[in-house]
């Protein structure tokens, strides 16, 4: 069965300025068409309008259709005021987050209500108004302030409400964009506030490890499965080094050169212990039962009882270490580790990293 999809903050917001708009235009209408920046035009439902003083204001319940967003079925509220002479300001008011941490879209001081939506509010409004006729827009959200704290916002700096977020105006269910974007988001922050060096975690089990092993817990990022994409994003804001801590299993996909770790898209765990257990001596036997276990934490708990399978693991980290090193062009330096707190092995100038991570930004 297809998912549904939905639509975007941005979207929302957009939709509520026109219908607001259009409201003091003598041209009131329960639906209106937004413009999307793919150029598509998409029905809206409006949830009311209202007269407020010297202007109106309109809301839209956000739809995320599919997606398991927190932000789903909450009012998007915005409020206009016309003016002459042409132009749209466009600010954000109660609900609607403050940027309190430089390295977003958003500069310190201002409401996040980030550029591609920004973009569209103005334009859907302009192709509404007059020839010269402008307005002022408050966008706001009731329940922004409760709902942003099931968000990433209080992580990254946004305070008191939701953000205004929306690339094409359009929610795929479970976006992979979007989780990608947090993440760049987070990296972008700790850059803007003078990280050289920092820790990516797939995961809370790695972000525990990584804090056990002297990583200030703001310095670790929970990359989750999208490992290549997060090292993409520290060489295009130039961190100079780059420490990844995972269990083991996420460690010899990396090492294999698997950068997406999800299951459905990436495996060979048993496959890769075994080939380094091979090329480090381990005898056939050895072998046979490293790929009958049914993890990978049981299969490198065993292995590390042989002198041959420490080597292999060091060798599996020295491997995951180069694959972060060429794909973020920084200094890169592996630990890997089985459950509930074993450290089986490291590469790379892990000291080195965490006291870096420790004195800067």
């Amino acid at each position: 069965m297809s998912l549904r999809y939905g639509f975007t903050t941005g979207t929302a917001a957009a939709a509520a300025t026109l219908g607001a708009a259009l409201w003091l235009l003598g041209r009131p209408s329960w639906w209106v068409k937004v413009t999307l920046p793919s150029g598509q035009v998409l029905p809206i439902p409006l949830g009311g309008c209202e007269r407020i003083e010297g202007g109106a204001q309109a809301w839209v319940f956000k739809d995320a259709g599919d997606d398991p967003d927190v932000t789903d079925r909450m009012a998007i509220a915005a409020k206009v005021w016309l003016r002459p002479g042409g132009g749209v300001e466009v600010d954000g008011g109660h609900g609607i987050g403050l940027v309190t941490r430089p390295g977003l879209p958003v500069p310190v001081g201002g409401r996040a209500i980030n550029p591609a939506p920004l973009r569209m509010i103005r334009e859907n409004l302009l192709g509404a108004l007059p020839r010269g006729l402008g307005a002022r827009v408050e966008i706001w959200a009731p329940e922004g302030e409760r709902v942003a704290k099931g968000t990433f916002n209080p992580k990254l700096g946004i305070e008191g409400g939701i953000s205004i977020l929306g690339t094409t105006g359009v929610v795929r269910p479970m976006s992979e964009d979007a989780v990608v974007e947090t993440i760049g988001a987070e990296l972008s922050v700790l850059r803007a506030e003078g990280a050289t060096s920092v820790c990516l975690a797939p995961g809370n089990y790695g972000r525990d490890v990584a804090v056990r092993l002297g990583v200030p817990v703001h310095r670790v990022v929970n990359v989750s499965n999208y490992v290549g994409p997060s090292l993409d994003r520290c060489r295009q804001l130039s961190f100079r080094g780059v420490l990844f801590v995972a269990q083991v299993g996420k460690m010899a996909k990396v090492a294999s050169g698997s950068m997406d770790t999800h299951s459905a898209k990436s495996d060979g765990r048993m496959e890769a212990l075994c080939a380094y257990g091979a090329l480090m001596g381990m005898d056939s036997c050895w072998i046979r039962r490293i790929m009958d276990c049914n993890t990978a934490d049981q299969a490198a708990t065993m292995m590390i009882q042989d002198p041959r399978g420490r080597l292999a693991l060091e060798e599996l980290c020295r491997r995951a270490s180069r694959r972060v090193s060429e794909r973020s062009e920084a200094s890169g330096a592996a630990v890997t580790f089985a459950l509930p707190n074993l450290e089986l092995a490291r590469s790379g100038p892990v000291e080195d990293l965490i006291r870096s991570m420790r004195g800067d930004g």
